[in-house]
């Protein structure tokens, strides 16, 4: 079995999580989640902490307790603490514009590149060159995330972009290094 499975979460002060059926509800300070889950995981509550286990020994149901373990970990501290992603622009010219919900991206293209956050989603502007994305959903963080950084990845010549804050972009040596 999964060893991932096998973990006991604990659940902080403020937090609660309740199964109903095939869902699972995690209520905290910053929101609410849900996850339903598949019929070869059974999730327990006890107390202050939650586990989850197989209802059948076979290879799928062993994968699917690790992913819910982790699901679930997940949604436990985006109702407690929350997400948030930093991206960077590098390069001349390229920037960032927060107005509202929407985020106005300068990246080198003949125009600028209009986006805009899905429903739980803030974004804060730390300079012209920096925001950080929020929410409570990592996967909605996440996939917001790299659709910003998709406009324009960083390239290894220059390392010119958009990356995520932290990221280390691996440079090439351009043709006069072959020499």
């Amino acid at each position: 079995m999964s060893r991932i499975g096998n973990r006991k979460l604990i659940i902080p002060n403020g937090v609660t999580v309740t199964v109903n059926d095939n869902n699972v509800n995690v209520k905290g300070p910053k929101g609410e989640l849900n996850l339903e889950l598949s019929n070869l995981v059974k999730v327990n509550v006890n107390e202050n902490e939650v586990t989850t286990e197989v209802t059948n020994n076979s290879k799928k149901a062993n994968i699917m307790v690790g992913t819910t373990n982790s699901h679930i970990n997940n949604m436990i501290i985006g109702v407690s603490k929350g997400y948030e992603k930093g991206i960077e622009a590098v390069g001349v010219g390229y920037r960032f514009n927060v107005a509202g919900n929407k985020i106005t991206i300068s990246a080198g293209y003949s125009h600028p590149v209009i986006m805009e956050c899905p429903a739980g989603i803030s974004v804060e502007q730390v300079s012209n060159t920096e925001i950080t994305l929020k929410g409570i959903d990592k996967q909605k963080v996440s996939e917001f995330a790299a659709n910003v950084r998709k406009v324009r990845e960083p390239e290894p010549y220059k390392g010119k972009g958009l990356r995520y804050k932290g990221e280390y972009v691996r440079r090439k040596e351009g043709k006069k290094a072959a020499k």
